[in-house]
């Protein structure tokens, strides 16, 4: 697994850094987000085949602005400079930076040629946002590219190898911009292609196998797609694994059900399955304040699989579903024990093991996704929404009690059904019911009502850092309304929630 061919994405700061390694990794090339002040005989040590520089909010040539060696430009291995990466690389190699013309948004983009624009479009939209120029370029480039207000929209060396492009090809504003990444991986690079679910899959399973043989192994098995995955690849690996599922009371209609069968029945994995719904409904009782419930949901799940984690005795290996983001999120691995509690919240203090397995923590969401098909989960498993961790217990405004949460539960499979009938299933990124803490009087039957109101949050999303709300066709609201009002008892009023993230959050708690 570790001869597989590898990009260094140096992270400046940019809001689009986690998207530019997304992209790198579409293109089937294997990348790492490092720090900028990464040393450089560590990302020397990785042998990478090239080196990408992120935009970031700086300005290259103030006193404290982030930088890199320059060495690291004359180590003879390819780099692409984005945004303020392309003005760093000039700075770095004599030429200069200046403030404006200020560009940001869609600009008309001419290719001029060059390794890194070769096939790309004459004339063609990209994304500019930067408040610096290159005024002179450094010698030994020539510019490859130009908008009308900026003059080296791109440039190259003499042997292509150092580019830079002052927009951000990983955006889907910049047309041309995959076929740009793709010709800097393929063209200047030399990469094979390398990075593909199939490779990952069987490297790792052949991994663990050869890493744990028959020692024993825990999984807290949430359901959710990430221990799902990382599960059943070291299910695929060791003949001792077992999964502990702790049904809270508070998931989705079925979904207990559905659990058990994919996993116990269907893939045959040791799996205990804990109905603790009952317990939890009276640690809840009389609560109201969203972040108390939160605290006593995730403070009474250890206490549930602490005692069963005693029963199965000491094990080996803990296995935990952290991935990429989790891992960039907590300081690229700069702390090393609070990135031990991320995902299981608190477990690896209560549970005796030696060590823990993250078989997933070098996958984006995408990919992990692609990876669950590979290793033969099923969609409804693999695509999955996600769903928090206190499940309904914060889609159910106020305190939480038995007869809200089967209301919540029949409500919210009406519109999954619906929705997945409509056909919208795959694209709307989120879609849930929340029962609100609002009654209102309503009339069913020629009788007066005063019962509760449903509203319905829909967003479409690719990360979940931000949300637009799901434009679902009338017909489709209208259909979903009706069958929520005459089909569940204790519901009189449908709303559907407009809100945009931000201002607010996808989740009403």
């Amino acid at each position: 697994m570790n001869d597989r061919q590898i990009v260094i994405v140096l992270d400046f700061g940019g809001q689009y850094n986690q998207l530019i390694a997304r992209r790198v990794r579409e293109c089937n090339v294997y990348c790492e987000l490092l720090p900028f002040s990464t040393p450089v005989e560590t990302i020397l040590a990785k042998s990478p085949i090239g080196i990408i520089f992120t935009g970031g909010p700086n300005t290259v040539f103030e006193e404290n602005a982030p930088r890199v060696e320059k060495r690291l430009l004359e180590a003879g291995i390819p780099v692409l400079g984005i945004c303020y990466g392309c003005q760093l690389i000039a700075y770095l190699s004599g030429g200069t930076v200046a403030r404006g013309p200020r560009e940001y948004g869609r600009q008309t983009l001419t290719a001029l040629g060059g390794r890194l624009l070769e096939n790309v479009k004459e004339k063609s939209m990209c994304w500019m946002s930067h408040t610096s120029y290159i005024e002179r370029l450094p010698d030994g480039f020539r510019v490859t590219a130009t908008t009308p207000t900026c003059p080296a929209a791109a440039m190259e060396s003499e042997d292509g190898r150092i580019c830079g492009v002052q927009f951000h090809p990983e955006v889907m504003h910049t047309e041309e911009g995959t076929k740009i990444l793709r010709n800097f991986l393929y063209n200047v690079c030399g990469a094979k292609g390398d990075w593909t679910m199939n490779n990952f899959a069987s490297e790792t399973i052949a991994k663990l196998k050869e890493k744990i043989g028959d020692k024993k192994v825990l999984c807290a098995l949430s359901g959710g797609v990430d221990s799902a995955v990382a599960a059943t690849l070291v299910h695929k690996a060791c003949p001792n694994l077992v999964c502990v599922y702790v049904d809270h009371g508070l998931m989705r209609k079925h979904e207990t059900e559905e659990i058990v069968r994919v996993f116990r029945d269907e893939q045959g994995m040791d799996l205990i399955a804990v109905d603790a719904g009952r317990r939890f409904l009276s640690a809840l009782a009389g609560v109201t304040e969203p972040e108390k419930k939160r605290r006593i949901i995730g403070a009474e799940f250890i206490k549930v699989f602490e005692e069963e984690a005693r029963k199965i005795g000491a094990v080996d290996y803990l296995v935990q579903g952290t991935i990429y983001p989790d891992v960039i999120e907590s300081g690229l691995g700069a702390s090393a024990k609070i990135k031990s509690h991320h995902n299981v919240g608190g477990l690896p203090d209560v549970v005796d093991f030696k060590e823990i397995v993250e078989p997933l923590r070098d996958l984006f969401k995408d990919e992990v996704r692609a990876c669950g098909f590979e290793i033969g989960l099923p969609a409804s498993i693999v695509l999955r929404q996600p769903f928090p961790g206190p499940g309904l217990g914060i889609r159910i405004i106020g305190e939480v009690t038995a007869e809200k949460v089967r209301v919540l539960q029949d409500a919210d499979f009406i519109y999954r059904e619906e929705i997945a009938r409509a056909g919208l299933d795959k694209e709307i990124w989120q879609y849930f019911a929340v029962l609100t803490n609002v009654q209102t009087v309503g009339v069913m039957g020629d009788e007066r009502t005063y019962d509760r109101v449903c509203a319905l949050r829909a967003v479409t999303s690719v990360d979940g850092m931000t949300a637009d709300w799901a434009r679902i066709p009338y017909d489709v609201l209208e259909t979903i309304s009706s069958r929520i009002v005459n089909e569940v008892k204790g519901i009189n009023r449908v709303t559907y929630d407009i809100t945009s993230k931000p201002p607010a959050t996808i989740e009403w708690e």
